[in-house]
């Protein structure tokens, strides 16, 4: 099954955007999306007691680890070989490619299975693996429509967020031959039968690892679809490729972040299947894969951990953020270029591929902090924007732009004038207002409101209603 993608389709963000924007089947998926996901992150917050001081407790343990990574790296190695596994270091993403094809070679795997994984799609594995003659069949649902329709994903948890049951049926009844209904339980049923085959027949399995335990050498997966107990049980070689930073220390540590996570993706109290992986299959048992090995890659976060940036290593890929961004739900995935999208893509992105490949990406926010409230650790998402916008923007400003914030540090300075140019703009404007919001603002500002509304000022200005409260 041919896997064609570029490896970013746009680095315009600004065209891809636009054409995000323009298309009512996009436009359609995402309402929906804001009305699910959204809503169920919210939900799982408000039914977990004391959910601010768990989200707390994660993020210390992220930072500790991080702190000390590669103590922890290290014992996870050991332990996996306890188990009877494999460990295999990938400095870049053509490294980890190299090692799973290696794998497959030396096994003869000849028929591949995937659960899903943002790292393997990272890494850009489902080409190479199909150059080296092996069949690569994408077996979470979404993942497998998109893989058909010849897409990346464009979410984190729900990678066919942008299509809608109707073009999924289209997508489906093209690839069986025949004109399935749009109703989600045919839909599931025909891509069951489809799937099933390609699990009787896989050798190689391959999945990411939503968090590993240094302590025993223990692989999680975390997911809502049974298919990725039959991609770690089935085939006779098991693969997990893990970014580094998705390793914890102790099992006593993973239940902290199974509470988080499927509220934070989903709004699920627990995700539909948790599974743990402790290696290949040991004598006498009878499922399992007879080769397990772990991939650790790193292809840039060794060199994020030494900067300002480290905070975003914490991330758990739980799309969360992506859900609450105003931003995300008007565009989408795709036009952000990466593999990663939405608020935390904006900061991976750069920082794993080049800020100067991804010029636009740190500006990709209104800065409105919902990211960090949604997210389950916490992430100080807006701020590491700031930061890679401030890394851009070491530049002479031309004399239009010099004026411009020379006027505006002198007007800061002038208590009084500033009082009536706030009160000049507010008579101005407040008649143009309709139900609070502005959508011609005059002169630069309608570049702004092209696309967006603008609030109208207040009745009164924050002086003013500290005289009336004083």
């Amino acid at each position: 099954m041919s896997t064609n993608y570029a490896q970013h389709e746009h680095h315009d963000f600004l065209n891809a955007s636009t054409e995000a924007l323009a298309n009512p089947t996009l436009q359609q998926a995402l309402t929906r999306l804001a009305d699910t996901l959204m809503a169920g992150n919210r939900r799982g917050y408000a039914a977990l007691a004391d959910s601010s001081d768990l989200r707390d407790h994660a993020k210390a343990i992220k930072e500790h680890t991080l702190a000390h990574l590669d103590q922890y790296l290290v014992q996870l190695e050991a332990s996996v070989h306890k188990l009877g596994g494999k460990v295999h270091w990938a400095a870049t993403a053509e490294d980890a490619r190299k090692i799973v094809v290696e794998i497959a070679r030396a096994a003869n795997c000849k028929h591949a299975v995937k659960s899903k994984s943002m790292t393997s799609e990272e890494i850009h594995l489902n080409p190479a693996l199909e150059k080296a003659g092996v069949e690569v069949t994408e077996t979470d649902f979404g993942e497998f429509i998109i893989q058909l329709a010849g897409e990346r994903p464009s979410h984190l948890v729900a990678p066919a967020v942008h299509h809608t049951r109707e073009s999924v049926a289209r997508v489906l009844s093209k690839h069986v031959g025949e004109m399935l209904p749009d109703d989600p339980k045919s839909l599931a049923m025909a891509g069951r039968r489809v799937l099933r085959e390609k699990f009787r027949r896989a050798d190689l399995g391959i999945t990411g690892a939503n968090f590993a335990v240094a302590e025993t050498g223990t692989v999680v997966l975390v997911t809502n679809e049974g298919n990725g107990r039959l991609t770690t049980t089935c085939p006779r070689v098991h693969v997990a490729i893990m970014g580094i930073e998705k390793v914890i220390p102790r099992f006593t540590d993973l239940p902290v972040f199974l509470k988080l996570l499927a509220r934070a993706a989903t709004g699920q109290t627990l995700s539909v299947y948790t599974t743990i992986v402790t290696g290949p299959k040991q004598p006498g048992e009878m499922d399992g894969p007879e080769e397990f090995h772990l991939v650790l890659l790193d292809n840039g976060r060794s060199r994020v951990l030494a900067t300002p940036f480290r905070e975003s290593l914490q991330c758990i890929r739980c799309g969360a953020c992506l859900n609450a961004c105003p931003v995300y739900r008007r565009i989408g995935g795709h036009a952000y270029g990466g593999v990663y999208s939405g608020p935390i893509g904006s900061i991976l992105t750069p920082l794993y591929d080049s800020v100067v490949e991804n010029p636009h990406l740190p500006h990709v926010s209104s800065l409105c902090g919902a990211c960090q409230s949604a997210c389950p650790v916490k992430i100080n998402i807006p701020h590491m924007l700031i930061g890679l916008r401030e890394l851009q923007h070491h530049h002479k400003p031309g004399r239009m732009e010099r004026w411009a914030y020379g006027m505006w540090s002198w007007l800061l300075r002038q208590p009084r004038l500033y009082a009536w140019a706030t009160w000049a703009a507010r008579v101005f404007l407040r008649p143009r207002a309709k139900n609070g919001w502005l959508s011609d603002l005059p002169g630069p500002g309608g570049e702004w409101t092209k696309v967006r509304d603008f609030p109208a000022p207040a009745p009164l200005s924050f002086r003013e209603r500290w005289k009336e409260l004083a």
